[in-house]
């Protein structure tokens, strides 16, 4: 096999790592979670099992190309060609980070710890690597197919979702807005909006489902079984916390938002409002007074190796 592929792993700093980092050395470390009442040996033992792992994958892709180490945080600033390999070394969170920053490329998901993680997008573990990434270098594997969420402004900027997009207020405030879907306009005023894709519909979105099904005591066959396909060609959207009143309604806090339906968002926020996507609240778009957001499904899809 030609030694000229390029092999891009990605991984993330472990908490041990942090936490070195922050205090300087593995002792000053350990007195601070001793002092908190934390157990320091999972912190070694998960630092070292990651360890292992990590460097057990990167010699395999030595071994069949050039390999570039690509550590979380530089993911946004990172140029992929289109001919590389991209791995992942989990946990899950880190998985779905990876594939917004990506144009179609196969991702094969490592899972260094499963007695630690459930690792629903780390069907490998490290010692399966060579024959599979062997089996996607001679495109004989399947690629399980992600369909990703897009926040488009009026002002030209977008952001990808892999899991889902939050739409709401920065802090723990009220945000107000004007919701439109399908020729429906509502003023609503909530705690924000979540918007979900396949993938993320068993994450933040169901927790929403399962809050308003706890309440009311009704039933919901999306809170029961577990979430959609992750390659469906729709969204689900769902308005956290909405207060009726004299000025805002309550009639369009649930539904899809499909090819024929976009979502539109209109800030009515003179600060604070913010879109941002999968969890991570430090990548935002500003959404303040004057602001309009379109959701959408995204043009570019998800591939995960199967």
């Amino acid at each position: 096999m030609e030694l000229t592929s390029r092999f891009i792993l990605v991984y993330r700093k472990t908490r041990l790592t942090e936490l070195v980092e922050r205090f300087n050395t593995v002792q000053q470390a350990r007195f601070y979670l001793e002092q908190s009442g934390a157990d320091f040996h999972d912190y070694m033992e998960e630092d070292r099992l990651y360890g292992l792992g990590l460097e057990f994958t990167r010699r395999t892709l030595a071994e069949l190309g050039s390999v570039q180490m690509l550590e979380r945080a530089m993911l946004p600033s990172y140029l992929f060609r289109a001919d590389d390999y991209v791995v992942v070394i989990g946990q899950d969170g880190l998985v779905a980070n990876t594939l917004k920053y990506l144009d179609g490329h196969a991702v094969i998901a490592l899972n260094p710890d499963s007695s630690r993680w459930d690792g629903v997008l780390l069907p490998f573990k490290p010692a399966d690597l060579l024959p599979i990434v062997t089996d996607v270098m001679k495109q004989r594997r399947t690629c399980r197919e992600i369909t990703f969420a897009k926040a488009t402004t009026n002002d030209g900027q977008s952001l990808l979702a892999v899991n889902d997009l939050f739409i709401g207020p920065k802090t723990h405030t009220s945000a107000h807005y004007t919701l439109k879907l399908g020729g429906v306009k509502e003023q609503q005023s909530s705690s924000g909006i979540i918007v979900s894709t396949g993938l993320g519909s068993t994450g933040w979105y169901q927790s929403v489902l399962a809050g308003a099904h706890g309440v009311c005591h009704s039933s919901s066959s999306q809170a029961e079984s577990g979430g959609f396909a992750w390659n469906s060609d729709f969204l689900m959207y769902s308005v956290r916390e909405p207060f009726p009143s004299k000025q805002t309604g309550v009639s369009l806090i649930h539904g899809q938002v499909n090819y024929d339906n976009p979502l539109s968002i209109e800030s009515l926020m003179p600060e604070n409002g913010v879109i941002f996507s999968d969890g991570i609240e430090s990548d935002y778009l500003p959404f303040n007074a004057g602001s309009r957001v379109t959701i959408t499904i995204a043009e570019v899809r998800g591939c995960l190796v199967v």
